[in-house]
């Protein structure tokens, strides 16, 4: 289970969007990485309610949720993502068929705490349905990060947690982006991506 519970965000604790460091920017946009994030990672999902459109107040028992809130553009962006991730998870098998065992999970790369980047593939029962990962946790935007991928082709980005529609700046690589016959992180072929700031990319191959 990957839990973002009513446990999280009562009793003082503040909501998941409050307890995000940074400006108003960087809350919303590691909120939105939180989400990429945990509907990517194995494990089913729990996502208690206000999480999904970025409530600032923690959850009381007393009153319904700040549903209000969705007035504004930047909780839109946050429920609209969160639409797209649960529409992606379903339709992806590599997002939830091999949840419990090591060969739904490939780590591409983890070491980079240097960048504070991290990249790992999530494979179906049908090994050739693969979705590439790549998770950027600073608020710097990084371009030419080379990720090694298995096959080469033309990677189809799927996910972008930066994307406008979610509140984001629209940093990415404009949908796709080429593999090359360049080796990196064991494979033999990699992409050159432009990665968000706080945001993640969720890569397939076409």
């Amino acid at each position: 289970m990957l839990p973002l519970s009513h446990d999280e965000v009562v009793h003082g604790k503040a909501s998941l969007l409050s307890k995000m460091p940074g400006d108003l920017w960087q809350k919303f946009a590691n909120l939105r990485s939180l989400l990429g994030l945990m509907m990517t990672f194995p494990g089913k999902k729990l996502l208690f309610m206000g999480g999904d459109f970025g409530q600032w107040d923690e959850w009381y028992h007393e009153r319904s949720l700040d549903w209000h809130l969705l007035q504004y553009e930047t909780h839109q962006g946050i429920q609209r993502l969160m639409q797209d991730l649960l529409d992606l998870y379903r339709h992806e098998p590599a997002l939830h068929e091999v949840d419990f065992h090591y060969e739904g999970f490939d780590w591409v790369d983890f070491q980079d705490s240097a960048s504070s980047v991290i990249a790992f593939d999530r494979l179906a029962r049908d090994r050739r349905s693969v979705v590439t990962v790549v998770c950027n946790f600073t608020p710097v935007p990084r371009a030419g990060y080379r990720i090694g991928v298995r096959e080469a082709g033309m990677y189809a980005e799927i996910m972008n947690t930066d994307g406008s529609a979610y509140g984001g700046g629209n940093v990415g690589n404009g949908g796709l982006v080429a593999s090359e016959p360049i080796p990196c992180h064991g494979r033999p072929h990699s992409v050159a991506l432009t990665l968000p700031p706080l945001g993640i990319l969720i890569l397939k191959n076409r």
